[in-house]
């Protein structure tokens, strides 16, 4: 290899070029990440390579890998960027204040989280809370991301999860249904509506009453849940949901509960934040608060059925 630079010279805009190619093995991939062009991307690289004296990269029929040289050193560069991250992260923790960039699903997002945001901003006024959505689960070491609330079992190595409520799964449809529907095998006679990420909350729901005579696939499909809630609101067919997800449509009768019990399921929804910055006061706060608004709520609901 070339003779190094020092560190005060190090090149890091280039290093960051390459731990981003070396992880999608993709140049455009990269700069869509970096929000860069491919032609910075590819000259980052190339002075990288010009002053280590080495190849990184490899062009082969399947597309592009890394060389060995590029094998042996992205590891330690992406751990590096990890310590820069972890070492920022911890500065402005100390601070206390700041923003709080927080990941989710949509539906979640909308029903359940920002309802109970304003509380939550006039206990702590000096954090800003911004929201994310995806479908799928943020990276919170590579994105920037301070925590997020995942639904699954509370298993994803590396994160600490602090549970935060149960799903369950209940029928609800507009009140003009009610009467109409008394018991599961009613429900042939009107349409299912479904969500795409959420494809078999009707399969689960119609087994575990044992109504095996109505199919559940069929019935109109929706992108979220929020879409198939409206439906639900507007007549157009009887939606299987957690009860958190509608509470306020419920409350307001705008849909009713189709029976008196709901199906409790296996996963649950948590709080999950990076195991090294679960301490940061704004995380900490976060957490801890969310996890008092659960519990109030739960005293409540049982105070009103006692």
């Amino acid at each position: 290899m070339a003779h190094l630079p020092s560190r005060r010279l190090l090149p890091l805009n280039a290093l960051k070029a390459f731990e981003a190619a070396g992880r999608h093995l993709n140049f455009t991939a990269a700069a869509e990440e970096l929000s860069v062009t491919l032609s910075a991307i590819s000259h980052q690289i190339r002075q990288l390579e010009e002053l280590l004296g080495v190849p990184l990269f490899r062009r082969t029929r399947k597309g592009l890998v890394l060389s060995t040289e590029g094998q042996l050193i992205l590891p330690d560069v992406q751990e590096g960027f990890d310590h820069l991250a972890s070492a920022l992260s911890k500065l402005e923790a100390r601070r206390g204040e700041g923003t709080l960039t927080v990941s989710m699903l949509s539906t979640f997002a909308m029903r359940w989280f920002i309802p109970r945001l304003p509380r939550f901003q006039e206990s702590y006024p000096d954090i800003e809370v911004r929201i994310t959505t995806s479908i799928k689960p943020a990276d919170l070491e590579h994105e920037g991301i301070d925590c997020a609330i995942r639904h699954g079992d509370g298993n994803w190595p590396g994160l600490k999860a602090t549970r935060l409520f149960s799903e369950s799964l209940v029928p609800v449809a507009h009140p003009k249904f009610a009467r109409l529907i008394r018991e599961p095998a009613d429900l042939a006679s009107h349409k299912l509506l479904h969500s795409q990420n959420r494809r078999d909350d009707w399969r689960i729901w119609l087994s575990a009453v044992g109504e095996n005579g109505i199919d559940p696939n069929i019935g109109p499909m929706f992108e979220t849940r929020s879409y198939a809630i409206q439906a639900a609101v507007q007549g157009m067919g009887v939606a299987v949901m957690d009860p958190e997800l509608v509470a306020e449509e419920v409350a307001g009768g705008r849909l009713v509960k189709l029976f008196d019990t709901t199906l409790p399921l296996t996963n649950a929804y948590w709080f999950v934040c990076l195991e090294h910055m679960a301490d940061a006061p704004r995380i900490k706060a976060m957490r801890e608060w969310l996890i008092e608004d659960v519990s109030t709520k739960k005293a409540k609901k049982k105070g009103e059925a006692a």
